[in-house]
């Protein structure tokens, strides 16, 4: 029982934890002014210029730290306060979502692998759970079975996500070296906001695995008994 009770405290906290690592951050950083003295949105339309993406448009978008890369209409979105921000946060974070488009670009494996994988982890992660509880509550480990199935495509989504993420951020710092938007007293500060965003996707794949081997072993357990 106690055990359990680690777990799920566990579950709970390490999402929560870098949840509050990337806000501390971003609100650190977003009071700081960036030297090129650019927006999040000149920073991002002049890398894509810079990389031949004419075609990639960028849009303001509403909450807070909502930026993200559409795919499949070719924009960079950003929040309100990361496209008209002067901050080094808003600099970074642009960066980054430009970074995906370069990705995007270059037909990136994993990034391509990623976006194969949305609509079968999609389905898995709204349907994972059902299964599991169904099949326990009935006595059928074949239902059991499908439910850990489901579940290893939304796990496997979150593990291919990482590298996609990581080389996002490492092209947003070369990208903001190699253009001069930031200068070296500026380096350090960017690799932190950049890192700590990414602390939000190492926690997912770390909760999600955790879940998998929870339920994979109660499979294999009960199929033993």
């Amino acid at each position: 029982m106690i055990g359990y009770l680690v777990y799920f405290a566990i579950l709970m906290l390490v999402p929560f934890l870098a949840q509050s690592k990337v806000k501390k951050t971003y609100k650190k950083y977003s009071k700081i002014m960036n030297a090129s003295m650019m927006t999040g949105a000149q920073v991002a339309r002049k890398i894509l210029d810079d990389n031949g993406l004419f075609n990639v448009s960028i849009e303001e978008t509403k909450g807070m730290l909502s930026d993200h890369y559409d795919p499949r209409k070719k924009v960079v979105r950003l929040s309100s306060a990361n496209y008209h921000g002067y901050s080094a946060a808003a600099e970074a974070i642009a960066a980054h979502e430009v970074g995906h488009a370069i990705q995007d670009a270059e037909a990136y494996a994993f990034l391509r692998l990623r976006h194969k994988l949305v609509p079968i982890a999609s389905l898995g992660d709204k349907m994972a759970f059902v299964f599991i509880i169904a099949g326990m509550i009935m006595g059928a480990m074949n239902l059991v079975l499908a439910g850990v199935i489901f579940m290893s495509f939304a796990v496997l989504f979150q593990l291919v996500t990482l590298p996609v993420e990581f080389d996002a951020s490492n092209r947003a710092m070369t990208q903001l070296v190699s253009t001069g938007i930031i200068n070296n007293n500026e380096e350090r500060q960017t690799k932190k906001v950049l890192n700590a965003a990414a602390l939000t996707y190492v926690a997912a794949a770390l909760v999600a695995l955790a879940e998998l081997i929870r339920f994979a072993s109660m499979f294999f357990l009960q199929g033993d008994e």
